[in-house]
């Protein structure tokens, strides 16, 4: 019973860090912003490091399975 909320914890983090992390994939490769009004550099450190965040921790949660 207790691995279901772990499991679908793990899934939302799976998903939002994939996500993140392709989105601002394809945001640098165009050249295009990651966030406005902010350094390049710094708004595309911040959202690798929390797509890479999000990804670990569903590693995690699917460890606790």
């Amino acid at each position: 019973m207790e691995s279901g909320p772990a499991i679908f914890t793990g899934s939302v983090f799976a998903l939002f860090g994939g996500g993140l992390l392709l989105w601002t994939a394809v945001r640098l490769r165009q050249r295009a912003p990651v966030a406005h009004g902010v350094s390049p550099v710094a708004s595309a450190t911040v959202a690798a490091f929390a797509g890479t965040a999000a990804v670990l921790l569903a590693v995690w949660c699917f460890t606790r399975v």
